[in-house]
């Protein structure tokens, strides 16, 4: 009896712990390639362990219920935490085909990106556009690659095309890089703001698409695309545009802003952690 009757008396955290429970079920399901359906452009797995993190994370921030007791709080924070923790189907997938799928369906907005970075010199200081130049100067081919890469992919998910797609998103991804660092250095705030946000929408992409081909790679190709990322996430951070990156995200999958900036946070987190 005293089980039913905390559930009463803790709410909070008896909610938590289902959330949670949720989440958890549904990662293993996920990962499993059990669907239950199809929600909209993803499944009935994904989309109940998206709202119930993001129930989670509402929960963790709410002032009532039980934020008199200070060691409830603190628990429910963690167990938030863990929660955030644990994989977001949204960010990854549960199959070849699928993640084939979804990387095929950010390439236009790369194209898009690139085409906006394009057009961005135009928009600076005449003493700053050549630096910008100089530093986007290898999008375009580098895009046209990754597009082809992930069609080819799609057509043929074998070992093969993955590691065609694995080389080129890192060396995509180290040119983003090495284009934020350069564009911090001009001295011209307007030029400055609008060659950083350029680069930050193929950024959003080019990350997106590096945290689907980590989600179908293995271990030690994980660690062979890190080890050849010399320009560190840690390094660019100062420069990326979380709220945007978000955006784009939320726009892109019809998602609400909360869940999208979870997994933003999520892919950057993956990323680090695996070495990028």
């Amino acid at each position: 009896m005293n089980r039913f009757s905390n559930i009463w008396h803790h709410p909070k955290t008896s909610a938590a712990g289902l959330l949670i429970a949720i989440s958890t079920v549904a990662g293993v399901l996920s990962q499993q390639g059990i669907t239950l359906g199809s929600a909209g452009t993803g499944t009935v797995v994904t989309l109940a362990s998206a709202l119930a993190s993001a129930l989670l994370g509402l929960l963790a921030k709410d002032p009532g219920g039980e934020s008199r007791s200070t060691g409830s709080t603190a628990r429910l924070g963690a167990w938030a935490l863990i929660a955030l923790l644990l994989p977001l189907p949204f960010v990854g997938g549960c199959s070849g085909s699928a993640v084939a799928q979804n990387i095929v369906s950010w390439t236009p907005a790369l194209q898009s990106a690139v085409v906006t970075v394009d057009s961005t010199a135009a928009l600076l200081a005449p003493s700053d556009a050549p630096v910008f130049t100089a530093a986007t100067v290898g999008f375009d081919a580098a895009s046209n690659l990754l597009v082809a890469q992930a069609r080819a992919y799609l057509a043929n998910p074998s070992a093969g095309t993955l590691a065609q797609m694995q080389s080129q998103v890192v060396a995509f991804q180290q040119q983003v890089n090495a284009a934020l660092l350069q564009a911090a250095r001009i001295v011209n705030p307007a030029s400055e703001q609008h060659a950083l946000a350029a680069i930050n929408g193929v950024a959003t992409v080019v990350n997106a698409i590096l945290s689907l081909v980590q989600s179908v790679s293995s271990k030690a190709a994980v660690a062979q695309m890190a080890a050849h990322s010399t320009i560190k996430l840690a390094d660019v951070q100062a420069y990326l545009d979380s709220n945007e990156a978000a955006r784009v995200v939320a726009s892109h999958y019809g998602e609400p802003a909360l869940l999208a900036r979870m997994q933003v946070a999520q892919a950057e987190a993956g990323a680090a952690r695996a070495g990028f």
